[in-house]
This record gives structure tokens, sequence and C-alpha cells, in this order.
């Protein structure tokens, strides 16, 4: 027979199995009785300052751990009637089985499924989700926003509240704006969790979610929330990544009305068009730059960021400054300087420029809305710089938007064996976008400056100085450039005329025949000097001297040509040079100039045919 001892033993291993399974039995059934939904609802409720609503009796299971689960869960506000601030199809909650026994709730972990977090929209688009303002964490709140206020500097955080709070993970989410049949979801298949044992403690987010069209996921971690949320400083980290693009922050951050950030942060996108169009942050209009990445110290609150010993690659180029975006007007500001190595300006400057780039490769419409977007005030150094076909060396260049208007600047720069001074400024008019263009290029290569131009006769091989001033309005570049007004005019020394045979020509022109320019193109005509002046009006420029002179041998033109349609009508001659005073000198032939600006005709007047 077995000892007493033994059979003691036996006894209470028997009894400590029947309480396991009694417990486990009753569980339910004062789960079911006492922890009521009321008790859950005010438990919640006490926490988050919400009126909370459940809509079926809570299921609960026992094995692995002991679980309610809710269905059909919503938060309200108190002193508001409507849409839910929060809602969930089910909700489960790990529950504190010896609580449960006792008739108390006591949670740590809540799983939602499916929830549903409405918010409003700021200003600028964003969704902002108000704080509680009751309950144990707005009260926390209020402690911790009193602590601050006592000394911001140097807080007593030994003050703060020390609940626990515990685990909140959510699965298959979404957050919406607005009620009723005006619900915008923003986010969808939101997943993640929010872990935040004490609330004097650390918390942590970690998501991921689908934002108009890509997925994302979001990290974030801060070593003292509360003190944080109620206007104190603690350390932040946060980390977003997307297809479009990549942001993170390292540093510190006060997240109370008067938020401030100061830290280390980085920007990547490969596309920045693509960014742009996902975000619908539509301030660089119609831009051309492709990859962008930032890297900067970063500090600042509402009102005004700065970007400091910032490294910034625009399309692999790397460059350097200081930024400062200021928030206090009706528009963004962003002023700075940034110095690059190599800088494409024609893409960086179609950011700003009002031009709307044509789907061809034509020119397109002005945009008249280009300066409703941010004001700009930006100064630009580049040791190397490309416009198009153009490139430049040692550019100084600033760039304005502000009002209605912007200006373009290069106010130094080396090209074409020179020095190029240009200006391009829009000035947004009722009737239509007013521009302005200068150039002026001083001791240039004229060949050079012909090719980048695009012109391949008729050039100048020589140094010389060109000046174009051009004024025009419309709503597209073709209506501004055909009624342009302002001026060109050009002087170079010694050096030839490219594309001109004047041997051939004077020739032809003896022998009274009319013949394409294209027939005397082959060959250089050497000059000693050559000038040409013209005034420019309703996009039809008038020549007021046009000569070219060689030691034998002068030529002129006059009359007018027009930017688009109709046809050249220029009158010329073409002689000897002048010769010592008082010596007869040969009369010149005069000639015309007709036909379209690409295939020139030339022909003799009745005077040189008279005259042969």
């Amino acid at each position: 027979m077995p000892s007493p001892l033994l059979r003691r033993s036996i006894w209470a291993l028997g009894l400590a199995v029947l309480l396991v399974v009694a417990a486990a039995v009753a569980l339910p059934y004062f789960a079911s009785t006492r922890i009521v939904r009321d008790r859950i609802a005010k438990e919640i409720g006490d926490w988050s300052g919400l009126v909370v609503s459940i809509g079926g009796n809570p299921q609960f299971t026992v094995w692995p751990r002991f679980q309610a689960v809710l269905t059909d869960v919503s938060m309200t506000r108190p002193d508001e009637r409507g849409e839910p601030v929060l809602a969930t199809e089910r909700m489960e909650i790990s529950l504190s089985a010896f609580a449960a026994l006792a008739g108390n709730v006591e949670f740590s972990t809540a799983r939602l499924v499916r929830p549903t977090l409405r918010v409003a929209l700021a200003p600028n688009g964003l969704p902002v989700a108000a704080l509680p303002r009751s309950g144990r964490i707005g009260q926390s709140l209020a402690i911790a926003r009193g602590i601050v206020a006592e000394d911001r500097l140097a807080p007593n955080t030994a003050r703060l509240p020390d609940d626990r709070f515990g685990t909140v993970a959510f699965t298959d989410g979404r957050i919406v704006s607005g009620t009723g049949s005006a619900v915008t979801e923003l986010v969808s298949g939101l997943a993640g969790n929010l872990q935040w044992e004490r609330l004097d403690g650390q918390a942590k987010l970690a998501a991921t979610g689908v934002w108009r069209g890509e997925a994302f996921s979001l990290d974030a971690a801060a070593a003292g929330p509360l003190l944080m949320l109620g206007g104190g400083e603690s350390p932040l980290t946060i980390a977003f990544k997307s297809a479009p693009t990549t942001l993170s922050f390292e540093g510190k951050a006060s997240l109370s009305e008067n938020a401030y950030f100061d830290g280390r942060a980085s920007f990547t996108t490969p596309s920045m068009l693509r960014m742009i169009e996902w975000t619908n942050a539509d301030i660089l209009h119609g831009t051309e730059i492709g990859a962008v990445s930032i890297r900067s110290n970063v500090s600042g609150d509402a009102q005004r960021i700065r970007f400091e010993e910032a490294v910034i690659a625009l399309d692999g180029n790397p460059g350097t400054g200081t930024l400062d975006l200021l928030l206090t007007g009706e528009l963004p500001v962003v002023a700075g300087t940034l110095a690059f190595d190599a800088i494409d300006l024609k893409s960086f400057l179609s950011a700003f420029t009002p031009l709307e780039h044509a789907a061809g490769s034509g020119p397109g419409d002005v945009d008249r809305d280009f300066a409703s977007r941010l004001n700009l005030d930006l100064r630009l150094s580049a040791r190397q710089a490309t416009a198009g076909s153009l490139t430049l060396a040692d550019v100084a260049a600033t760039a304005r938007v502000n009002d209605g208007f912007a200006a373009f600047d290069i106010s130094d720069a080396s090209a074409f064996g020179g020095n190029v001074q240009t200006g391009l400024r829009f000035d947004r008019k009722p009737e239509g976008t007013q521009i302005e263009l200068r150039l002026l290029a001083s001791e240039i290569d004229g060949g050079a400056f012909g090719a980048a131009a695009g012109i391949t006769r008729l050039v100048p091989v020589g140094r010389g100085t060109v000046s174009v001033i051009l004024k025009g309005q419309g709503t597209t570049w073709e209506e501004i450039m055909e009624h342009a007004n302002g001026s060109v005019a050009a002087s170079f020394g010694a050096g030839a005329l490219a594309g001109l045979d004047m041997d051939r020509f004077v020739t032809l022109l003896g022998e009274g025949q009319s013949f394409p320019l294209e027939e005397v193109a082959k060959g250089s005509f050497p000059i000693e000097a050559m000038e040409v002046k013209a005034s420019v009006a309703d996009g039809v420029a008038s020549i007021e001297t046009a000569k070219a002179r060689s030691a034998a041998r002068q030529v002129t033109l006059s009359g007018t040509v027009p930017y688009r349609g109709g046809s050249l009508a220029l009158s010329g001659s073409v002689g000897p040079a002048a010769g010592p005073a008082g010596e007869e000198a040969a009369k010149p032939l005069p000639f015309h100039v007709g036909g379209a600006w690409n295939n020139p005709f030339i022909a003799p007047t009745a005077e040189a045919l008279s005259a042969e």
C-alpha cells in the first residue's frame, strides 16, 4: 500500500489538476458574466479618453493564452457626435487570467483586425491625428506638459507617469479623412505594431502600408515619447522607405504645439518627377531633374527649416551648401546658396521655369501659375555647367521667383573662349506672360558660339562680342517670339566668315545669275572686321547695319528678317573696300536676298543687270 506521504502527494496533485481544470472551465463563465462588454469598453475608454462601443458579445479563448475577441468596436470623442475616430471589425485582447477570476480587466496587448483611423487633413494635405485630451494618456500628456513648463531645459522626468501600456498590433488597416459619402482613403493595407511598455519609457512603431498606390514601410523610435508629445525634447529616429523615395532622421525632437527638431536627415529618390507625382506636391513643376539625394544637418520648427552642411546630388552631380525653407507666408520660400562641381542648368531650372514642356521636341505653353507654388531666392555656383549643347565654366548664377515674377541670371561664366552674362525674366500678367531675354557674350570665339547656337553658315570665325535683348508676351513660346521686341548687335575683329565663297559669289552675281546661297557655301571669306545691328519689332528684325570687310572687299546688308512665316527681304551689295582718299573705287554690285530662313536665294538687282 502507498505510504501516507505518497497518498497525500497524489491527493495534492489531483487537487491541483482539478483546480486548473476548474479555472479553465470557470474562466469563460466568469468572463462572460462578470467581465462584460461595458467593463472592457470602460478600460479601453479610460486609456484613450474616447467613448467605446462594442457591437457583439465578447468571445473568449483559454489556450494558448486567455484572450477576449471583440467585434464591431468603435471609439468616438466624448464631445463630438458623428463618425468614430477609430473603428475596427475585430479586436483581440490578451487578458490576465487571475484578474479575470477576480472580476477585473487587465490586458497588455491588443490586436486590431481591419481597423479604420479617421484623421483630419492639414493645409499641406498631410494627415493629422489629434492627441488624446482625456483618459490616462491624455492626463499623462497634461502632466508631461506641466513638467516641461516648469523647466524646459531639464524637466523632472522622475515625475512622469509610469503606467504599463503594452503593445498594440494592427493588420489590414486603413487611414481615411472625411465623413459619410465624402470619405477619402489615404492609406490602405496598414499593418504593424506600437510597442510602449511604460508611459515613461521608450516607444517603437513599425508599420507597412500602401499610400497612393505605392507600398511603404515606416520605423520610428522615441526614447521619451510622453515627454516629446508634452513639449519636451526626446531622441527620435525615423526611417521611411518606398520605391519613389526614402527618408531618414536621427536626432532630437519635440512634437508639441511649438514643435521643433534638430538632427541629421537624408533623402533619396531615383526620379524627382515620380516622387512629385506620387506626393502630389506640385512645387517643382515640370522638372527634368532625375535622381536626387540629400544628406544634411537639419533643424527647424513649423515656421522655418534650415539645412546646413547639406550634400546634394542632382543626377549624380554633387553639390554643397545651405538652404532655408520658410513657411510663414502664403507660399513657402526657399533661399540659400549651393555650389556644384558640375550641374545641368536646363534640368535644374526646369523645376522653376514657367514653361510647360510639350510632348514633342518643340516648345510648349507658358504655365501662368508658375509663381503660385513657391518663392525662391537661390544663389548657385558651379565649376562646370551645361545648358543643352552649351558648356559653361566657373558659373555664378541666381534664381528668383516671387509674386508672379521669375528671374534666372548668370552674372558670370566662361564660355566660347570668353565671358558670358545672360538673364531670363518671366512676369505674369493677366493678358499673358511677359518674357525678357538678355545675353552679353564678350571676347568670344564666334565659331564656337555659332556651333552652340546651331548656325553653320555665315558664322564669323574670330573673336568678338554679341548682345541680344528681346522682350515678348503671350501664352506660348511661339507666340512670344512672333511678337518679340528688342535689339541684336554683334561685332567681330579679324577672322573669316564661314560658309561663304566670296569669289564664287561675286562671279555669279557679275554674270547676272540668281542662285541659292547653298551654291556658294563652300569656302570662307577672310575678314578684318564685321558689325551687325538690328532692331526687333513684333517678331521682325530690321537690320540697321550689317557689314563685313576684308582687305579687298566689303559686303553690306539691310532689310527685314521675320521670325516666323514670310520670306527674307534683304538688299545688299558687295564691292571693293574703301581705298585711299581721292582714289576712284569700282561700283559695288547690288543684290537681293529672298527665300526662307533655311534656303536663302540671291538675285542681282535691276540696277546690277543694267550696269552689266
